[in-house]
């Protein structure tokens, strides 16, 4: 993989950005996703940013080799801490880090968000964490897309800051409000592939010697709960 030919699932991140987009790319290791967008002249201006300084100047020699420095600005910064106001970022990415981390940086860089940027999250594991961040900061779902790549399943949730308090419901939140409605080959074979493994589980605790009623009683309930949101 690099700028020119990204992964399946970078791609499908890079389709969210709107053209004429400021962005930052948070957590963006050798900048791949933010030198395509700066070549195709989708994005006028980009804050690459990371917290580490490894991966920092694996994204500067990548930024420089295709002459951008001029476009994205690399900067070592923990999470949102990379956004300066003069940047005026309007769409902001978080891809390839699991959900209570995504979480945890849009938490703590809450006062870098205006509320005109567009996130587009990517969560490796914990969509339901980084919906019920959304929904508590009052931030809208507008788009969501499954994908799978090398064996592994992602989903893309793209949203944006909503005028008013929002509701999801568990189900939403779980299950994303536009994949359950969709039901794409990709969703129903995720939580296919989760119901075997929630009736592992089951049957492993059938065979201790103290059965837990309560908690084998909840994984049943989840395995009917899917099984209704698949079919």
């Amino acid at each position: 993989m690099n700028s020119t030919h990204l992964s399946k699932r970078l791609q499908t991140v890079s389709d969210h950005v709107d053209p004429g987009s400021r962005l930052a790319d948070i957590g963006s290791d050798h900048a791949y996703l933010p030198i395509h967008l700066a070549k195709n002249d989708i994005i006028s201006y980009g804050v690459v940013g990371e917290v580490a300084k490894g991966p920092l100047s694996n994204a500067i020699s990548e930024i420089k080799k295709e002459g951008l420095l001029s476009v994205l600005q690399p900067r070592l910064a923990d999470g949102l801490d990379a956004i300066q106001p003069a940047d005026k970022i309007d769409a902001i990415t978080i891809a390839g880090m699991g959900g209570n981390l995504i979480s945890h940086i849009l938490e703590n860089g809450y006062d870098k968000l205006t509320g005109q940027e567009k996130l587009i999250l990517q969560p490796n594991v914990g969509e339901g964490v980084v919906r019920t961040w959304l929904m508590t900061h009052r931030y809208q779902i507008k788009a969501e897309q499954i994908l799978s790549e090398d064996d592994h399943i992602y989903e893309i949730i793209t949203a944006v800051k909503a005028p008013t308090k929002l509701a999801y419901t568990d189900r939403e939140l779980k299950f994303g409000p536009f994949l359950m409605k969709e039901k794409s080959p990709i969703f129903v074979a995720k939580w296919q592939s989760e119901i075997k493994l929630l009736e592992r589980v089951l049957n492993n605790m059938k065979k201790a010697s103290h059965e837990d009623i309560p908690k084998m009683a909840a994984i049943r309930a989840e395995v009917q709960m899917i099984k209704e949101v698949i079919a």
